[in-house]
């Protein structure tokens, strides 16, 4: 059913400070930034050879990182994405086998343009996953 880690996302507490910090210690080429209010964030991608690094920082008083940066000040690993071909089937399928989707259970356009959607960490015993479509390459 899954395909391969899409991304780590990191949230942050200063999106700006957090990007300076990835490209002079490490030499990371960045994305730019992008709001995705539906989201409740804005995102900046770090390309590894393998694999992207998303950072999260809070947009508006409403996120639901804002949650997630007042347990863990200063930020921290917020979610891993993992890619499937069919989003609603990989939904229905789980469900079925007792996964939990957050929110109402549909999916929303990520910030690749593709649908995702967010299962409860509870049932993958802490770690919140992010389930992204994306078909195969051609």
């Amino acid at each position: 059913m899954i395909g391969k880690l899409n991304h780590v996302a990191l949230v942050v507490s200063d999106l700006e400070a957090a990007c300076k910090s990835w490209q002079q210690m490490l030499g990371a080429q960045l994305s730019e930034a992008q709001a995705l209010p539906e989201h409740g964030v804005t995102v900046v991608f770090i390309d590894l050879p393998n694999t992207r690094i998303e950072l999260l920082e809070p947009l508006g008083d409403g996120s639901p990182v804002s949650r997630f940066l007042e347990k863990h000040v200063g930020g921290g690993m917020h979610h891993i994405c993992l890619e499937v071909e069919d989003i609603l089937k990989a939904r229905d399928e789980l469900t079925a086998k007792g996964a939990r989707i957050l929110g109402k259970g549909e999916p929303k356009i990520g910030a690749h343009g593709n649908p995702v959607l967010f299962m409860h960490p509870a049932d993958f015993h802490g770690t919140l996953i992010e389930l992204e479509e994306v078909k195969p390459a051609a």
